[in-house]
């Protein structure tokens, strides 16, 4: 694997971390795809780092576990607004 692409999924996996991103906005902040957010912190950081890929996953996980609410409370904030 590329050194710069260890770099980047190590970084990301910490940016999640710190931040507790979304793989949608580590993707924007990165100027990436999720795709390949997600490939970074679940396949290559399990072989560079595994108990860093853990504790990204674990944030993944929580996110992943609240996005229909997430989505929800948009959807409501959209007709809201439309009915100004």
């Amino acid at each position: 694997m590329k050194d710069y692409i260890e770099a980047r999924a190590v970084e990301i996996a910490n940016y999640i971390i710190d931040n507790n991103a979304t793989v949608r906005q580590t993707a924007k902040q990165f100027g990436i795809s999720k795709s390949t957010v997600h490939k970074d912190v679940t396949d290559r950081l399990v072989q560079l780092n595994p108990t860093l890929a853990a504790r990204a996953r674990v944030v993944l996980d929580v996110n992943k576990s609240e996005r229909h609410i997430r989505g929800g409370l948009a959807t409501k904030e959209k007709y809201l607004h439309q009915q100004d």
